[in-house]
């Protein structure tokens, strides 16, 4: 079973997959009369039906520990994915770029860790696991476009699992 090191979720190490949400404090504006900061992230919603909507979730990760084993694989070959954790303390993300044959190539996988406050927004069509709570359960905010058509969401069921090993310190 091949088993992948995560590392911690950084904007620059995750960019060839999408882009990483957070407070960036730096870069805030004043708004509401001044009583509350706003952050522009860099993620850029890409969809490509003109007939989806868009659509906003609140999803209930069941928590676990590491190491972990995934067996499925996930993309959306018609709008990016956007997750930001609101109550989860740490989270998984596990993403693929896509082989010749078009399924997950696990041999460039990467996997990173992301804490609360974080999120990500998936390039469209990325493969990538479904999100995973490290620890405790945890709730996340999804925001994607959808149309109702099975092809808002395609699986991949692995052959064997791919395993996600314990977390290193510079990812905890």
């Amino acid at each position: 079973m091949q088993t992948l090191s995560p590392k911690r979720l950084t904007p620059s190490a995750f960019s060839p997959f999408g882009e990483m949400l957070f407070f960036d404090q730096d870069r805030s504006r004043l708004v509401n009369d001044g009583r509350a900061l706003r952050v522009d992230t860099e993620a850029r919603f890409d969809y490509t039906s003109p007939d989806g909507e868009p659509v906003l979730a609140v999803y209930r990760a069941q928590g676990g520990p590491l190491p972990m084993r995934l067996m499925t694989f996930e993309r959306h070959p018609l709008s990016s994915q956007t997750f930001v954790a609101l109550s989860a303390e740490r989270f998984l993300i596990v993403v693929a770029p896509q082989d010749r044959a078009g399924l997950p190539d696990l041999a460039r996988a990467e996997a990173f860790v992301g804490h609360r406050g974080e999120g990500v927004n998936y390039a469209r069509n990325l493969w990538h696991a479904p999100i995973a709570a490290i620890g405790d359960d945890g709730d996340f905010l999804m925001f994607m476009w959808e149309r109702g058509s099975p092809e808002d969401c395609i699986l991949h069921h692995l052959h064997e699992p791919l395993g996600v090993g314990s977390i290193q310190p510079s990812a905890a």
